[in-house]
């Protein structure tokens, strides 16, 4: 089951506010949910208008969820340092697979220049020996000039 975390949508007609909610990634917008994690307000001009639980959201991205682009964005503004920890763990995670990436690549290219030294070794015990030059295949005659040179012989 694949998580991610999302809004989902509440409120009424031009007054809507948000749930940030962590739902599997295949289940409609306004779905079913496994955990409400925050809300946020965006209606409101003064006052509270976004709430994280910044230890759940840590909790379940370390659990391997997933972060929507808005959910993104607002978790960092509420939760800065929850965010930095994801970035970090998430170049970790990036520079340990390019790590392993060269790694395999250059065993391979080990590889294949251990099979390449020995069909070297064998060329360079023999003495190279000049090819003659290709025999061009004569000119196909036409037709005609055939009839000709067999009435002649």
């Amino acid at each position: 089951m694949a998580l991610k975390i999302r809004l989902r949508q509440q409120g009424r007609t031009n007054r809507l506010t948000y749930r940030l909610i962590l739902a599997d990634s295949k289940s409609p917008r306004d779905g079913k949910y496994v955990e409400m994690l925050g809300w946020y307000c965006p209606c409101e001009s003064k006052g509270n208008t976004l709430h994280v639980e910044a230890d759940r959201v840590e909790f379940w991205l370390d659990q391997g969820a997933q972060l929507s682009e808005k959910a993104e964005s607002l978790v960092k503004q509420a939760a800065p340092s929850v965010m930095k920890t994801y970035k970090d763990r998430l170049k970790k995670r990036d520079e340990k697979l390019r790590d392993k990436r060269k790694a395999a690549r250059k065993k391979a290219v080990e590889k294949k220049a251990a099979t390449a030294k020995p069909a070297a070794k064998k060329t360079a015990a023999k003495p190279a020996a000049k090819k003659a030059p290709a025999k061009k295949p004569a000119a196909k005659k036409p037709a005609a000039k055939k009839a000709a040179e067999k009435k002649d012989a």
